[in-house]
């Protein structure tokens, strides 16, 4: 039996992969700005539709006209934003009141809280700074954190009972799990780089880049995390051998993270946990297969999305994974107190006591 909260949590779980794919499909279809402003969009709640609504936009912003496909797909990704901002919300009081309840999670929510309220910080800032990279992959990454944070939650509430006993996991096996965590949410840190930075298309050929193994690149002006803020960033600033660096350099996360999961695999795989190692080896080559046919098929907006999606699937089979892990190893059986001896008349003698 599930404890309270948990139908809700698992609402704002896939809530947040709904937010994560059309903030995906916002970018992706360069929709970051189709709003000028924030949280409106041209002084209206929604997107100015009557031509007087739209007249009024063209007064107010008269360097950023009004393209209505874009401007909706911006609003109806801030519209779910804030329904599951609302949802969490509801999640942190529910924390709040029960707090006293046994197996109730406080900080989790609360700390959910927080994630939220940093994201419509960086939603703000993502259409007041122009698409500035550093906030548009800090937003991304927001996004994936509340995603991983529901879902742990969603996992701690999911039974109202004690675990059931299960084989602890080596030490080393969950300190693997951790590293592979890791190296995943490296590897969509570059992803976000490289989508704000509009270098996706940098490489058009796989496996060589431009027909070469190491093509000319900038690495300093790819990486360079000091750009000023000012000029807008939409269609992205920088030359095409610095996102050739950004590209390759997201082929070689990708590289890492496939030899350390599969490694993690075969590992699982070894102790006797096979349903984890099947479902992280499922999650690894479909991602694996959508970059690909990302960049053989030239960046399909449909691909694009399941990419992004197939990232996020990735990373929560990891937090699974670690999740049942931890708690595999503090789910020892408790010790059993041992039984007094019995004599032949059913009189109890405790063990080691002299029998007459």
């Amino acid at each position: 039996m599930a404890r309270p909260g948990y139908r809700l949590a698992l609402i704002a779980t896939a809530l947040a992969v709904v937010v994560v794919l059309l903030g995906a499909y916002t970018r992706l279809t360069h929709a970051g700005l189709g709003c000028p402003d924030w949280p409106g969009c041209y002084g209206f709640l929604g997107v100015p539709m009557s031509e007087h609504k739209q007249n009024l936009a063209a007064l107010r912003f008269p360097d950023a006209p009004l393209e209505v496909h874009k401007g909706w797909n911006e609003m109806v990704h801030r519209y779910f934003a804030g329904t599951l901002g609302l949802v969490i919300l509801a999640l942190a009081v529910q924390a709040v009141r029960r707090r006293h309840t046994p197996g109730q999670p406080l900080k989790l929510p609360l700390l959910l809280l927080a994630v939220v309220i940093a994201q419509a910080a960086f939603g703000m800032w993502t259409v007041t700074l122009q698409l500035w990279p550093q906030v548009v992959t800090a937003h991304l990454l927001g996004g994936f954190t509340t995603l991983a944070l529901l879902f742990l939650l969603t996992l701690r509430l999911a039974r109202a009972d004690a675990p059931c006993p299960a084989i602890p996991a080596p030490r080393r096996l969950r300190m693997l799990a951790g590293l592979a965590l890791l190296i995943v949410i490296g590897q969509i840190a570059l992803g976000g780089w490289v989508s704000s930075n509009y270098a996706a298309v940098a490489c058009l050929d796989l496996p060589t880049c431009h027909g070469r193994w190491w093509p000319e690149m900038d690495f300093a002006s790819g990486f360079n995390l000091t750009q000023h803020i000012g000029p807008n960033y939409l269609g992205g600033q920088l030359d095409g051998e610095a996102r050739t660096a950004i590209h390759v350099t997201h082929r070689l996360g990708a590289l890492t993270v496939t030899g350390v999961l599969l490694l993690l695999a075969w590992r699982l795989q070894r102790d006797g946990r096979g349903a984890l190692a099947r479902w992280l080896l499922l999650a690894l080559g479909i991602q694996l297969s959508l970059g690909v046919a990302n960049v053989l098929l030239h960046l399909p907006l449909a691909v694009a999305v399941a990419h992004n999606g197939g990232g996020a699937a990735l990373l929560l089979t990891l937090v699974l994974i670690n999740y049942r892990l931890r708690t595999a190893t503090s789910a020892r059986p408790a010790p059993q107190p041992s039984l007094p001896a019995r004599t032949g008349l059913g009189t109890a003698v405790s063990p080691g006591a002299p029998q007459v």
